[in-house]
């Protein structure tokens, strides 16, 4: 029963992402389509809690659901949305829809036809993987310091950028 447990946590989580992704993409209200996007990034926190990637759960917790959804939700505040809800939606774009979903489901068969082969991963150098946040800590804020204060100073531009020029739509 304990082997079995894993892989049904792991296809539930994939149900509810695969649903999630499908229903976010699908709803007609913005705000609908944030709320199930925060459904699937839980699902993929949930995934990477279950392979043991629990720094990599929090981040996806911490950034994406507490920040870029948090973000997306006051742009969808600050547009105007029954201007939006008018317009045609996918003009024009069924024969790229077509060819993704052709390339998908030729990736879907080609792991399918592989089997377990077609998701073999080399082990890492040492034989085993240690738990990394403290190299990753080191990293980011050692190695690679100017870039991420640069690329939070570049997010922080620009969300001043959208409310000023949303502010001046309201005058």
């Amino acid at each position: 029963m304990q082997s079995v447990l894993p892989s049904l946590f792991f296809y539930a989580l994939a149900t509810m992402i695969l649903v999630s992704a499908v229903v976010t993409i699908t709803r007609r209200n913005a705000v609908h389509s944030v709320i199930w996007l925060i459904s699937t990034l839980l699902g993929i926190a949930g995934l990477f809690l279950h392979q043991h990637a629990e720094f990599l759960a929090a981040v996806q917790v911490i950034v994406y659901i507490g920040g870029i959804t948090v973000l997306f939700l006051f742009v969808i505040m600050l547009v105007n949305l029954d201007e939006a809800a008018k317009k045609k939606q996918f003009a024009g774009q069924w024969k790229i829809v077509v060819i993704c979903a052709g390339a998908l489901l030729a990736e879907l068969g080609f792991f399918i036809f592989k089997g377990a082969e077609g998701f073999y991963f080399a082990e890492p150098a040492g034989g085993s993987l240690q738990p990394n946040t403290q190299l990753i800590a080191l990293a980011l804020y050692r190695d690679y310091l100017l870039p991420f204060e640069l690329a939070s100073l570049l997010l922080l531009v620009a969300m001043i950028g959208a409310v000023v020029l949303a502010k001046k739509d309201l005058k």
